[in-house]
C-alpha cells in the first residue's frame, strides 16, 4: 500500500507537466505567429515608402552607386580568391561572389544573419527591407535567431529551404548533394540563350528557361518536389539577373561561370534606397506567371515514362 501511494503523486504530477509543457507550447506558438506578422506587416509598409521614396528622388549617378569609402567604389572589388577546400559555399552564386571577393567571411562560415544583411545591400544595392527580409526568412527557415545566430553558406543549402529543385545554375540535390558546385552545362545554356541586345537576357528568355528545366528535372529527378514558394525563388534568382545585372551576359558570365565580380561593374539598379521588394516583384510575377509549362500539362506529364514499364507488366500478368 505504501508503495502504491508513494506512486500516486508522481502519477498526478506527469499530467500536470504534460499540460505546462503544452500550454507553453501553444502560447509560444502564439507570440511567435503575432511577432511574424507584425514583423512582415511592417516590412511591407516600410518598403512601400521606400518605393515612392525612390519615385520622387533623383538615382545616383552612375559610378556612385556604391557609396565612396565601401569596397567596390568605382568598380574596384577586393581581390577574387576561388574557394579553396574546406570553405563553405551555397547554391547562390551572388552570396559565393561576396565570399570570394571577402564581402564576407573567405571561408564562408560563421556569419551572422545581420552581417549578411549589410553585405547584400552594400554590394547588390537592394532595399534595406529586402536585406532584412531574406536573412530573416533564412534565419526562420533554419530556425535560428536572426539577431544571434550564425550560419555557413552550406546551410542554406538544406533541401527545400532556399535551395530548390530546378534551378539555372544548379543540378539537383537528388543528383549531386553538393549545391556549392557550379554546373557549368546549365550556366552555359542561359547566358547562350538571350534574345534581347547583344545576346542580353529578357524576362521572356527566363521564362523559357525556367519552364524547360522544370520539366528537364522532374523527368530526371525521380523526387522533384517544386511547392510555389520554391518556383517564387526560382524566379526571383532569375529576377536578379535581369535587374541588379541587367540582363547583361557580359557581367553575368563572371558571375554564374566563376562566382566573380566583374572589374568595373556596380548594380544596375541605381535608386537610392535600393531595388525594393515592391518594385522586384514586378519583375519576378511576370517572369512566373509567364512560365507556359506550369499551364500546358509539360510539367505535370514529365516523368511519368519511369513508370508507364511497371503499369504494361501489370496488364500482362
Amino acid at each position: 500500500m505504501q508503495r502504491e501511494r508513494a506512486l500516486c503523486p508522481r502519477t498526478t504530477a506527469q499530467p500536470n507537466m504534460h499540460l505546462f509543457i503544452a500550454l507553453r507550447r501553444i502560447l509560444a506558438g502564439l507570440v511567435s505567429g503575432v511577432e511574424g506578422v507584425l514583423t512582415n506587416a511592417a516590412v511591407f509598409l516600410v518598403d512601400f515608402a521606400f518605393t515612392l521614396f525612390n519615385l520622387v528622388t533623383p538615382n545616383r549617378r552612375k559610378g556612385r552607386v556604391i557609396l565612396e569609402g565601401h569596397p567596390g567604389f568605382g568598380g574596384k572589388w577586393p581581390e577574387y580568391i576561388p574557394p579553396r577546400e574546406g570553405d563553405s559555399r551555397s547554391s547562390c552564386p551572388a552570396l559565393n561572389a561576396m565570399a570570394n571577393h571577402g564581402l564576407l567571411p573567405r571561408d564562408g562560415k560563421n556569419i551572422k544573419f545581420t552581417e549578411l544583411n549589410a553585405a547584400i545591400r552594400r554590394v547588390y544595392n537592394f532595399s534595406p527591407t529586402f536585406c532584412f527580409f531574406v536573412p530573416n526568412y533564412i534565419a526562420n527557415a533554419l530556425v535560428r535567431s536572426y539577431r544571434t545566430d550564425r550560419f555557413d553558406l552550406s546551410d542554406i543549402d538544406a533541401h527545400n529551404c532556399i535551395e530548390h529543385d530546378a534551378s539555372l545554375t544548379r543540378v539537383d540535390s537528388y543528383a549531386d548533394p553538393d549545391q556549392g558546385k557550379i554546373a557549368k552545362a546549365l550556366v552555359e545554356e542561359v547566358l547562350n540563350s538571350g534574345t534581347g541586345p547583344g545576346g542580353d537576357l529578357t524576362p521572356d528568355d527566363l521564362s523559357r528557361l525556367l519552364g524547360k528545366r522544370r520539366v528537364e528535372a522532374k523527368r530526371q529527378n525521380p523526387k522533384f518536389s517544386l511547392a510555389f514558394i520554391h518556383k517564387m525563388f526560382g524566379s526571383s534568382n532569375g529576377s536578379t539577373m535581369l535587374t541588379i545585372f541587367g540582363g547583361r551576359v557580359q557581367d553575368l558570365r563572371p558571375i554564374l561561370s566563376e562566382e566573380r565580380l566583374p572589374d568595373g561593374w556596380e548594380p544596375r539598379v541605381r535608386h537610392r534606397m535600393g531595388l525594393t521588394m515592391l518594385e522586384f516583384n514586378f519583375t519576378v510575377l511576370p517572369v512566373e506567371l509567364s512560365i507556359k509549362e506550369e499551364v500546358d500539362g509539360s510539367i505535370g506529364s514529365a516523368g511519368q515514362e519511369r513508370y508507364e514499364g511497371a503499369g504494361k507488366t501489370e496488364k500482362a500478368e
